[in-house]
């Protein structure tokens, strides 16, 4: 059995304590563990104590995303030949439309397998090796590719 690394995207920022008002140290992370994304963000307070931990599968919320991107900048999508030597939209959208929490109707799996296909599928790292990893199992050469690469 082959183990696919475990792939991380973070974030360290400032945001206010709920308790006290003083500026509360937070982090978040969100990692590609075998195929599930999962997210995580921790913050505490020096001042107060004051100190949380949420987490969960799939997507991060929204705002924490945003950071990320921020941060180090969009992952890109690298495909190249399969089995074949060239890449069926067919497979592409199969995959696609697989991706667990992606809910893709076949006109909205046809859309984003030609950004995948002409290198314009972008997002958080994490988010795009999962993507580049079912690929691979279904005889597509595919890496994700980091914006700091």
């Amino acid at each position: 059995m082959t183990t696919e690394p475990v792939v991380c995207a973070s974030v360290a920022y400032g945001e206010e304590c709920p308790d006290c008002a003083a500026r509360l140290v937070s982090h978040g992370v969100q990692a590609l563990v075998g195929n599930r994304l999962r997210w995580d963000v921790e913050s505490s307070c020096a001042a107060c104590g004051f100190a949380v931990v949420v987490c969960g599968t799939g997507p991060p919320p929204p705002e924490r995303r945003a950071q990320l991107l921020a941060e180090d900048g969009p992952a890109v999508l690298r495909v190249g030949g399969g089995e074949t030597g060239q890449v069926s939209v067919a497979v592409v959208m199969r995959v696609l439309r697989a991706v667990p929490g992606e809910e893709l109707d076949r006109a909205a799996a046809r859309e984003a397998a030609r950004r995948v296909l002409a290198g314009e599928w972008t997002g958080t790292l994490p988010e795009t090796e999962r993507l580049a990893r079912g690929l691979r199992a279904a005889g597509v050469a595919a890496e994700a590719v980091g914006a700091r690469a």
